[in-house]
């Protein structure tokens, strides 16, 4: 049975004073031991994800060792590989995540228990912390700052070529598992060397028209493979199986042609219309991974182009990141600054005194309404034919603002350096808004830890 803390500490070895990561670990430990809640957010999800009806045998992973194994593994930028052994093999991590002695978790028990904890449940770990926070006064929430930036997906350069190359290999993959399976009847044919060929040669050739005919033969091989798929699922579904793992893996193969095949007949659409047509193809409609479907299209500053999505973090004068939204599309940085001033309203229970926010988010009818919410200052980077009387009091706060603001770019840098936030590379919508959400908490965790550590 599942349980939400440990009911018994295990017989497991004392911090190693003699390492500041060791100190480090012992302050955060101490901070997640103050706040059961933490743990209970968890749990919920825990329950959900696996069954808590056996009532004998031996238990799982409980919500509190889950909790401190993602944030070890994100402290330390581990794969699960690695964090599967660096738990067996250091004593310091096994004492963190209460674990006693013989204990040792699998590599996929640890994917599947992190990955389970949604990421509302991940913004509520982070609330507590920021609760810790303003009780032990580190952060009051009275002066924010504002910017927004890109996480992308763990996908490849998304151009029309590899994208028809996807298709062709996806499809004859799980064709090709069908006929090991023993599906008989099957009409497909293997193109993947000569669509490998054309993607290669479009990569390499010179002048439009050549690139064009290339492009042709690369999407009729590719509209060639999806038909096989269409004609192929239904004896795929008919097939009928000797053994439990016949019925699993075909299952499998059927769901995942099923899946993928309207994505391949969409990127078939795009590349036939951008290429062939030469129709443009609005950012929005495009798709640029089989794999990472949720994944935007990002184009900053008008020159550089992400795959991913933006998030917008508010920061504190602690360097605490005090909220953070991750985004659908590519909403204009203008249109978010009232939804961050009202979301910190909601978290601290009163708006910030002071703001100050990059340029992007700058506009006068955002002036009036963060006025008009209680914020006494707002600073934006750039004033944007806005008056400085107009944001701040004086120009010596406008100033000290704009000064302040600067901050909030070397904690992104940070996230992504240390924590991993440049790409994410758990798979869905629902795990990237996770992995945003693991790496704000574990970073927050630490930035509290430091502070207790140098009393």
């Amino acid at each position: 049975m599942r349980e939400i803390r440990q009911k018994q500490m295990p017989l497991t070895p004392a911090f190693n004073q003699d390492f500041e990561q060791a100190r480090e670990l012992r302050a955060i430990s101490r901070i997640l031991d103050q706040h059961p809640a933490i743990f209970e957010a968890a749990y919920q999800d825990l329950s959900e994800f696996g069954s808590d009806a056996m009532d004998t045998g031996a238990c799982g992973m409980s919500a509190e060792q889950v909790v401190r194994a993602a944030i070890v593994k994100t402290l330390f930028a581990y794969s699960y590989r690695d964090l599967a052994f660096h738990l067996a093999d250091s004593s310091c991590l096994r004492s963190f995540c209460r674990m006693g002695f013989g204990r040792k978790f699998r590599k996929s028990a640890l994917q599947k228990n992190i990955r389970a904890v949604s990421p509302e449940a991940w913004e509520g770990i982070n609330l507590t912390i920021l609760g810790h926070a303003r009780k032990e006064k580190v952060e009051t929430g009275r002066e924010v700052r504002i910017d927004c930036t890109v996480v992308e997906s763990n996908i490849h350069h998304p151009t029309d070529s590899n994208l028809l190359w996807d298709v062709v290999r996806v499809l004859t993959r799980l064709l090709g598992a069908a006929r090991e399976l023993g599906v008989s009847g099957l009409c497909f044919q293997d193109h993947t060397r000569r669509a490998k060929r054309r993607m290669l040669c479009i990569l390499n050739v010179r002048g439009d028209q050549a690139r064009k005919k290339l492009y042709g033969d690369l999407i009729k091989i590719a509209e060639k493979v999806t038909d096989y798929a269409g004609q192929d699922l239904r004896r795929v579904d008919a097939y009928k199986p000797e053994s439990l793992e016949q019925t699993l893996e075909q299952a499998r193969i059927f769901d995942a042609i099923q899946h993928i095949l309207p994505l391949c007949r969409r990127v078939i659409s795009q590349a036939r219309r951008r290429i062939l047509d030469g129709e443009k193809i609005p950012a929005s409609e495009k798709l640029v991974s089989l794999f990472e479907t949720h994944t935007d299209i990002i184009i900053k500053d008008r020159r550089d182009t992400y795959f991913g999505h933006k998030i917008c973090l508010a920061g504190g004068r602690s360097n605490l990141i005090l909220d953070c939204v991750a985004l659908k599309g590519n909403p204009a940085d203008s249109d978010l600054t009232m939804t961050m001033l009202k979301r910190q309203e909601e978290i601290h229970g009163r708006p910030p005194l002071k703001a100050a926010l990059d340029g992007g988010f700058a506009s006068k009818d955002n002036v009036v309404k963060g006025k008009g919410l209680g914020v006494k200052d707002i600073c934006f980077a750039k004033k944007r034919g806005i008056k400085v009387e107009a944001m701040c009091r004086s120009d010596h706060v406008y100033k000290r603002l704009r000064r302040f603001r600067a901050g909030i770019e070397s904690g992104i840098s940070w996230l992504k350096r240390r924590f991993g936030l440049g790409r994410c590379n758990w798979k869905g919508w629902r795990s990237f808004q996770s992995y945003v959400w693991v790496a704000v908490a574990s970073a927050n965790l630490l930035t509290l830890a430091r502070v207790e550590t140098r009393k």
